[in-house]
């Protein structure tokens, strides 16, 4: 299948970028990319927030009872993480507080 290609005259804002790329809002390929780059940045997040702490991923995972190899899964995307993990994660691994908001 041929990719279809970009008019940049078409494209004003980033949600017009966005909806030439992978489809308007609610579409499957819009939602899959969405959600990998949710995955992105909370592994982003998690990365910088472990770096600041001066840990090292065995050192997280031991301090929240779990194996290195699953925070290296999560730190590069490649693993789903449930919110009660997330919060785990952050605020007895890492010391800080998670708030969270639905837009």
């Amino acid at each position: 299948m041929r990719k279809k290609s970009i008019d940049p005259k078409n494209i004003n804002t980033a949600s017009d970028l966005l909806r030439a790329k992978y489809g308007k809002t609610g579409s499957q390929r819009r939602n899959e990319f969405q959600e990998e780059a949710q995955r992105f940045y909370i592994s982003e997040m998690l990365k910088e927030a472990r770096k600041e702490a001066k840990l090292t991923q065995s050192e997280l995972a031991e301090k929240i009872g779990t194996k290195k190899s699953y925070i290296s899964r999560i730190e590069n995307g490649k693993d789903n993480i449930t919110i009660e993990t997330l919060i785990k994660i952050f605020e007895s691994g890492l010391k800080k507080r998670v708030g969270i908001s639905i837009t």
